[in-house]
């Protein structure tokens, strides 16, 4: 039997599990140093050695899992892919929510990166279910999806830091997660029909293969650097501004957030 064919319901589950990927994000940066403090006992001018790990394997796994991740989702569907990355996330934003130690939000911040590489599923997930004129449109609010939920979520994490503790944002975004994993599990029909699915290839899921094939296309290396130089820019910003404004005025979790809900 065929999936059945999705429709609006499909397109908002995507919309809201970006938006929720981006606030859960979002949520637990300007936590992060109060609750490598109190772990570590580090004051920020070096527990912020710690926290750029933490977002250095987050993204290190993302690279390396996203053709993986894709890989999978050609060969079994993009709605197992999916539900399995919402439910990594909220068994995640638990472990690191009652992490004792360190290095289980080192943990935590890996598993994140792993389920967080279904970005390119949802991206795969819309283009399966939209007409090639409409695309741009969706991928665009896709876009907006992620732009809002940066918006919300360190503004709302800072609240909840100041009001209950750094671990209760955790909490907030594994209940999130949580939610939406039950959603999708009811609403979510499947995207790729079982004749379009095709076996998983290690060597299609190779990220350094992927980047050594762009090389016949240079005009895609130029923009592939252009995006990465952005990119590396942007990432400086969320890793260290926590920091740095603890250490040299004093903010709260919630200042915090709100400084970086300004930026956006």
């Amino acid at each position: 039997m065929s999936a059945r064919q999705p429709g609006k319901h499909a397109f908002i589950f995507i919309f809201v599990t970006v938006l929720i990927d981006m606030i859960g994000f979002g949520l637990i940066i300007p936590v992060m140093p109060d609750l490598i403090e109190e772990l570590t006992g580090l004051e920020a001018n070096r527990a912020v050695v710690l926290g750029a790990w933490l977002m250095s394997s987050y993204a290190a796994m993302q690279f390396f899992f996203a053709p993986i991740v894709g890989g999978l989702s050609d060969r079994f569907g993009r709605k197992r892919v999916l539900l399995a990355a919402l439910g990594g996330f909220t068994i995640d934003y638990m472990i690191m929510g009652f992490a004792p130690h360190f290095w289980l939000l080192l943990v935590g911040r890996i598993l994140a990166g792993i389920f967080g590489a279904s970005y390119s599923t949802a991206n795969a997930y819309i283009a399966d279910i939209t007409p090639p004129n409409e695309r741009a449109g969706r991928f665009g609010m896709i876009g907006a999806a992620f732009g809002i939920g940066f918006i919300l979520g360190p503004a709302i994490g800072g609240f909840l830091g100041d009001a209950f503790g750094p671990r209760a944002p955790f909490f907030a975004a594994a209940a999130l997660a949580g939610v939406n994993f039950v959603y999708g599990l009811f609403v979510l029909p499947e995207s790729l029909e079982p004749e379009n699915r095709r076996p998983f290839d290690i060597r299609r899921a190779n990220p350094f293969g992927s980047l050594w094939h762009m090389r016949k296309h240079p005009a895609v290396l130029i923009m592939m650097g252009a995006v990465f130089l952005m990119l590396l820019g942007h990432a400086v910003y969320p890793a260290i501004w926590t920091y740095y404004s603890e250490f040299k005025f004093g903010w709260d979790a919630a200042e915090r957030g709100l400084s970086l809900m300004a930026v956006g």
